[in-house]
């Protein structure tokens, strides 16, 4: 069984029915609270964790259950209440199972996985003993080392959830890598991915072959020295390491399916009546004739779309940085995650977004980017804008296989990045074709076309002269 769980509710489960759950292991398990009362434990006599439950969230956007576990879901709103068992503990498994069985009996709904939902039975806990309290203190948290905190997830995607986003805080402010092992089956979430730090943190993948990999780089992995780490072959040097690769790592045939990348920057003048997120509507509005369907703090996305409350929420944080996520609706898969800091130069919005696409359904025409790109260029503060094509999911979930990079379809300089260059650097390029004007003439933004041919990673050389002629090197 999974050792996370979770009840989906029409209700919300009232205290009775969380300590009616958190009961489930008999009389002889205490309930305690951790986190300012955010946090359930259940644990056994010397009060080490068996079950972490955490608090119940409302989630008012459709198709996240879909995204995120595969599994239906009630009509939106809807509850969704997760736990957490702690590693290695069959029992506590178990436990945290029936735990969201009753949930979802006393109050309505259902529980995942679905065999969590099978067994109401009181789990004969009679001298089990749970492990010393989860390390760093954060019930994510399986093993601790001096160089890395390592989180097993056993779920169709490994989401950043509230669990995985304090041990991404906890193992920054630790200065340790972050590494997550996962099965075969798993894939990660863009919102995990683009924010996965670089090494040690990485993702391994358990294999039947070759024992570990690197879900990201399909490097065979091995457990050496406190970390997972490159499996080195006897004669490998420093020049030619020869890391082999796991052949589970194999790119799957090409179906069709691509996605639209879109990273860009806005830097907007501080001022107490700035409303945020208005560049990523336009572009979403620019590219599918609609807005965003929801966002949060993390995932599941639980929050209708709404540039107050976005605002507000990056207002209460300043002036520390707010990192967000915002999701599309089923029928077209979009994801984008956010981050919102204050600098020097004013209040920047940094955003990483993306659109899936199926075999048949057209990617936005070069017209359709120049369209968004000059609304970003000359309403919302654009700085810079870089968009790609590639070869990946329509769903936008990453597997533990080779997907191709991206190729770029257009890099785009905003107006102020434009009149700071001297003379005419930004419109003499060494690319065959001129770039084109977005905006007014006395005040332009210039956007460059490239190739966008995911079959052709010559476009990067492109790019590559192009950034390079920019900066005047």
């Amino acid at each position: 069984m999974t050792k996370d769980v979770v009840a989906l509710t029409k209700n919300m489960p009232d205290p009775l029915s969380v300590l009616a759950g958190l009961l489930s292991g008999g009389p002889d398990l205490l309930a305690g609270a951790e986190g300012n009362g955010a946090v359930m434990q259940l644990c056994d006599e010397q009060g080490r964790p068996l079950v972490s439950v955490e608090s119940p969230l409302l989630v008012q956007v459709r198709g996240e259950a879909q995204r995120l576990l595969g599994a239906s879901e009630p009509e939106v709103p809807y509850w969704w209440t997760e736990a957490r068992a702690t590693t290695g503990v069959k029992e506590a498994e178990q436990l945290a199972g029936t735990f969201a069985a009753r949930i979802a009996t006393l109050v309505g709904g259902t529980a995942w996985p679905p065999e969590a939902a099978r067994s109401l039975a009181v789990v004969k806990t009679d001298g089990m003993r749970a492990v010393p309290t989860p390390a760093a203190a954060q019930p994510a948290v399986d093993v601790l080392t001096d160089k890395v905190a390592v989180v097993i997830q056993d779920r169709p995607v490994v989401a950043m959830t509230a669990w995985l986003s304090d041990a991404f805080r906890a193992v920054a402010e630790a200065e340790l890598g972050l590494q997550i092992v996962t099965p075969a089956g798993t894939r990660l979430s863009p919102a995990v991915r683009n924010s996965l730090p670089g090494w040690p943190s990485r993702w391994v993948v358990q294999d039947e072959k070759c024992g570990y990999y690197d879900g990201l780089s399909g490097a065979v992995l091995h457990w050496d020295n406190g970390l997972f780490g490159p499996v080195e072959p006897p004669d490998a040097t420093p020049e030619d390491p020869r890391t082999p690769l796991a052949e589970s790592f194999a790119p799957p045939a090409d179906d069709g399916e691509r996605q639209l990348a879109v990273t860009f920057r806005t830097i907007h003048p501080a001022d107490e009546r700035l409303v945020l997120g208005g560049a990523l509507e336009a572009v979403w509005r620019e590219l599918t004739g609609e807005p965003p369907a929801g966002w949060g703090t993390g995932e599941p996305a639980n929050l209708p779309w709404s540039l107050r409350q976005l605002t507000d929420v990056a207002y209460e944080r300043a002036p520390e940085p707010t990192w967000l996520v915002v999701v599309g609706s089923p029928e077209r898969p979009a994801l984008a995650t956010v981050r919102i800091s204050r600098t020097t130069g004013g209040v920047e919005e940094d955003v990483t977004l993306a659109f899936g696409y199926g075999p048949g359904e057209e990617v936005p025409t070069d017209a359709d980017i120049m369209r968004a790109a000059e609304v970003l260029a000359t309403r919302h503060d654009l700085q810079s804008m870089l968009v790609q094509v590639r070869r990946a999911r329509r769903d936008l979930s990453v597997p533990p296989r080779f997907e191709g990079p991206g190729v770029p379809y257009a890099f785009v300089l905003g107006a102020d990045e434009v009149r700071e260059m001297p003379g005419d650097r930004a419109r003499r390029t060494p690319l065959p074709w001129p770039p084109r004007e977005l905006g007014p003439k006395r005040r332009p933004a210039l956007y460059y076309p490239f190739r966008g041919d995911p079959s052709d990673l010559a476009g990067w050389a492109d790019f590559e002269r192009l950034v390079t002629h920019l900066k005047g090197e």
